[in-house]
């Protein structure tokens, strides 16, 4: 298997990002300074104010990793800014919603590709690579077949078949899959999806190696929150890993999503315990990143936020095999929180009106340090 993601010439070097982070971390600075007499006057034009320097994208300061994010449709369409900002910042994207099973086959062996085709569209025409997401996960499937009455053989031809049409049609264009998503209960106990409880632990298995069939060249993932600590939940993965493995089932890399709230601590021991699944020969990767608060967030919520988003960041560079960070949307204006966690959100990067955050200025100076 191979290791790693496409290797990418760095835009700039580490001096010269520095200094353009540091110009910008200059021109951002504290609003309050201290009182000056008024200037003499003088016949002179004013001076023009300089422009402050930009920081290097996400992207760039990321170097050999990507620095990606989910993104949604149709918002695309109707938020040019959003869009720019999406393809100026990112090197990687990830679709929110359109390749999951409900929008993709909501009638059983009828597909419905519009919405995935168009982040792959937009990935394409911004050199951006994608991150699939999800083949096989317990919610958001089409009432076809929750609400059906299937054997196991037939559930297990069900699946091969969405596994199979889906990245067909993608082969070659996906850079990764998340196969699996979210198979454990927080206890590290099995999930009882429809998967579980209709197939057995088995369809992890299967669903692999369809996937590998499908599309030999892909990465394949498992994919789960809650899973940035050593705990049982974590555990649960790694010994199933290394069963998989044992068994000889492609298996490329471990997703953990990163879906943290300022209610509780950052996982410090994140970086051990990604290194214990590189060490399986893995890549890992943070899949969904944002950080959740309590609204109206405060200054000292936000100050909090970005060094719970330093810490993710710096995690993932801790460890070699760690490939990319994934943002799950990148602006509050579009964020899945607030429906999610009533009276929580303010979780990304950006605000509702795309002025960055200081969890900006964290991460670009996390990544600016290791670059």
């Amino acid at each position: 298997m191979k290791s790693g993601v496409p290797g990418r010439a760095r835009a700039l070097t580490a001096v010269a990002w520095m200094l353009a982070l540091a110009a910008v971390l200059s021109a951002c600075g504290s609003s309050a300074s201290t009182p000056t007499a008024p200037p003499a006057a003088s016949s002179a034009p004013p001076a023009a104010t300089p422009t402050p320097t930009p920081a290097p994208a996400l992207k760039v300061l990321a170097g050999d990793r990507y620095f990606g994010t989910a993104i949604g449709l149709p918002t695309l369409d109707r938020d040019a800014a959003y869009a720019a900002l999406a393809a100026d910042q990112f090197n990687q994207v990830t679709a929110e919603n359109a390749m999951k099973w409900q929008p993709v086959e909501p009638t059983r062996g009828e597909f419905a590709w519009s919405g995935a085709d168009a982040t792959v569209a937009f990935a394409e025409a911004n050199n951006q690579i994608v991150r699939g997401h999800t083949l096989v996960w317990h919610n958001q499937l089409p009432g076809w077949l929750t609400g059906g009455s299937f054997s196991s053989a037939e559930l297990k031809s069900i699946l091969k078949d969405h596994i199979t049409t889906e990245m067909s049609r993608y082969k070659g264009k996906i850079y990764a899959w998340d196969v699996v998503n979210e198979a454990f209960n927080e206890d590290g106990t099995w999930r009882e999806s429809i998967w579980y409880t209709g197939i057995g632990e088995e369809y992890i298995a299967d669903a692999l190696t369809w996937a590998h069939e499908a599309d030999p060249a892909a990465k394949l993932y498992l994919n789960d929150y809650d899973v940035e600590a050593i705990g049982p939940k974590s555990d649960a993965w790694y010994n199933l890993i290394k069963s998989l493995q044992a068994a000889g089932v492609p298996i490329d890399g471990m997703g953990f999503q990163g879906h943290f709230d300022l209610q509780y601590p950052f996982p410090t021991d994140m970086a051990q315990n990604m290194q214990r699944f590189a060490d399986l020969g893995l890549d890992v990767a943070i899949t969904e990143l944002d950080v959740r608060v309590e609204t109206p967030a405060t200054e000292a919520d936000l100050a909090t936020q970005a060094d719970y988003y330093k810490q993710a960041t710096e995690a993932c560079l801790a460890v070699k095999s760690c490939v990319g960070i994934t943002l799950w949307g990148f602006t509050d204006k579009y964020s899945w929180v607030p429906f999610t966690f009533p009276g929580k959100g303010a979780a990304c990067l950006w605000d509702a009106k795309l002025a960055p955050k200081p969890a900006l200025t964290a991460v670009q100076a996390a990544l600016a340090a290791k670059a």
